[in-house]
């Protein structure tokens, strides 16, 4: 089988694409034939050497597919249903621990930039009906993240106020997310032209913070002056002051990025007396992603696809990614 792999000390020059045997199924495994991924910030820091892997990795969290075989031992799953990998396959239901967070496919283990995968069977959930696998790949790391901080961290409700960053795929798909959910959005951008296309998705406020530098300020006077419920962070340190003026007293911001650095200024006395709850979430558990598919199912919600590259085009899928001119989400279809 074809597969990309990362060779130390990694870069996207270091991407190689090469044969290897095809696994089988083993107990309990399912053989799936992978026919998309997509590309997320997690598997640039894998490709990129920023997070350090074996040498020879194979990368990509997201995958979806078709089960060509089924190992003894399985139930509930047959030769030709669709499969949907999960971010986090040891964390079934709950909240994170240190061993249910481990295991990540194209990090910890090989992931998805191959033609067949023999994973176990409960690594994977089913597609949202009517999904072709280029737009169910993009949901497991980006969607799932964007539910978890919404709906499980938050728990917004309708009528809430949520503040997304940007036009990268999880804050895209809290916009629609927020939206099915009844909640009013004011999304932030640097591009009026992107800032167009938020609105089209059904922003209600737009934001550029190149013109208004104190963008927080302004979401919470688009507000009434109460602020918002929940923001969702992508930028970190460099956004963090803003998100939390942005808040309402007693606001949630979800800290999901870090963008614009991992260490930097915590504005303390404002967190305190706004008494605003700041938390990190890196993805969900399996349950979450088969409630978000049961979601996504009963409110029509699609992805937003940029743009598509085949398997060998995997080192200009992020080139293309780190131009930071895509909108929405860079897919893999082989």
């Amino acid at each position: 089988m074809k597969v990309a792999a990362v060779k130390a000390p990694g870069g996207l020059d270091k991407i190689v694409i090469e044969d290897r045997a095809q696994p089988t199924a083993g107990p309990g495994q399912l053989l799936v034939r992978v026919r998309a991924s997509s590309l997320n910030f997690h598997d640039f820091a894998v490709v990129a050497g920023m997070i350090q892997t074996a040498d020879g990795r194979i990368p990509m969290s997201d995958g979806a597919g078709e089960v060509v075989a089924v190992g003894e031992g399985v139930v509930g799953w047959k030769v030709g249903d669709h499969a949907l990998s999960t971010f986090f396959p040891n964390w079934p239901a709950g909240g994170p621990q240190l061993q249910r967070i481990i295991g990540v496919p194209g990090d910890h283990v090989d992931g998805f930039a191959a033609e067949f995968v023999a994973m176990p069977a409960s690594a994977f959930t089913r597609l949202p009906k009517g999904y072709s696998f280029a737009e169910a790949a993009t949901l497991p790391c980006a969607a799932l993240t964007a539910w978890r901080a919404l709906m499980v961290e938050a728990q917004i409700k309708p009528g809430d106020i949520v503040l997304t960053q940007g036009t990268g795929g999880v804050s895209i798909f809290a916009l629609q997310l927020a939206k099915a959910a009844g909640a009013t959005v004011i999304s932030t951008s640097s591009s009026d032209a992107k800032l167009e296309k938020l609105k089209t998705l059904g922003a209600d406020h737009l934001i550029n913070y190149k013109d208004e530098p104190e963008w927080g300020r302004k979401a919470a006077d688009l507000t009434g002056g109460r602020g918002v419920d929940l923001v969702v962070e992508i930028g970190g340190p460099g956004t963090l002051t803003q998100s939390v003026h942005a808040c309402r007293i007693g606001g949630h911001v979800s800290l999901i990025g870090v963008l614009t650095g991992v260490s930097g200024e915590v504005p303390t006395a404002l967190i305190m007396s706004k008494n605003v709850a700041v938390k990190g979430v890196t993805v969900g558990s399996i349950q979450d992603q088969v409630e978000m598919v049961a979601a996504i199912e009963a409110n029509g919600i699609k992805p937003v696809i940029d743009s598509s590259f085949p398997l060998d085009g995997i080192a200009a899928a992020f080139a293309h990614q780190i131009s930071q001119k895509h909108f929405g989400k860079i897919v893999l279809e082989f």
